[in-house]
C-alpha cells in the first residue's frame, strides 16, 4: 500500500495527517473547520483514499493557516505516496455536476506546480470556511505535492456545490492519476523521469 504520514508543527498550526492512496475511502478528519471537514471528506470517499487528519490551528485569527498548513501536509503526503511515479497513469481528469454547478478538474503529477483556477464565489463565506480559502488549499496542495492542477467552474451556481465539486472532481482526477496501470512499465515521460 502506498502510504505517508506527514506532521506539520509551527507557532500557528500543528497537523498530523495519514493519507493511504490505495484506500476505501476512510475518513478521521478533525480540522477546526467544519466546511472544510466537510469538503476533505468528499475528497476522501470520492477518491477512495484513507484520510486521518488532526489540526490544531490559530482559529482564533482566522482560517488562513489552517487550511493553508492542511494543503501543504496534504501536498507533500500525495507526492511521498506517489513515489517515483512508475507504472502510474500521471494523468487525471473529471467533470463533475453537483446539482446545478458543474467543475472540470485535470490533474498532471508532472513534478512541475503549478495551478490554474477559474472560479469565483458569490459570498465571503461558505458555511464557516472563508471562500477564498479554497483557491489557497488547492494552491497549497498543488505546489507542496508537484502537480499541474486545473480547477475550472463550467456551471456556476450555489457556493457549497460549487466548492463541492471542486473537492470532489479533484479526488476522482487524483485517483485516475495514482492509478496503475499493467501496460506502463515505467514513468509515463519521454524524459523518464518525473
Amino acid at each position: 500500500m502506498r502510504e505517508a504520514s506527514v506532521e506539520r508543527n509551527t507557532k500557528e498550526t500543528q497537523i498530523k495527517l495519514k493519507l493511504n492512496l490505495d484506500g476505501t475511502g476512510l475518513s478521521d478528519i478533525t480540522t477546526g473547520v467544519g466546511f472544510f471537514d466537510h469538503m476533505l471528506d468528499g475528497f476522501t470517499r470520492h477518491g477512495l483514499f484513507d484520510l486521518a487528519l488532526r489540526v490544531s490551528g490559530d482559529l482564533q485569527v482566522d482560517d488562513h493557516h489552517t487550511i493553508e498548513d492542511t494543503g501543504i501536509v496534504l501536498g507533500t503526503a500525495i507526492a511521498e505516496t506517489a513515489g517515483d511515479k512508475k507504472g502510474i497513469r500521471r494523468y487525471g481528469s473529471c467533470i463533475l455536476p453537483m446539482d446545478e454547478a458543474l467543475v472540470l478538474c485535470a490533474v498532471d503529477l508532472s513534478g512541475r506546480p503549478y495551478l490554474s483556477f477559474d472560479g469565483a464565489f458569490t459570498a465571503d463565506k461558505i458555511g464557516d470556511m472563508a471562500s477564498e480559502m479554497v483557491r489557497e488549499f488547492f494552491y497549497a496542495v498543488s505546489y507542496s505535492a508537484k502537480m499541474n492542477l486545473h480547477l475550472k467552474v463550467l456551471t456556476p451556481g450555489n457556493n457549497h456545490h460549487v466548492a463541492e465539486a471542486m473537492f470532489k472532481s479533484f479526488a476522482k482526477a487524483l485517483d485516475m492519476a495514482v492509478s496503475y496501470d499493467s501496460r506502463i512499465t515505467d514513468v509515463l515521460s519521454t524524459k523518464g523521469t518525473l
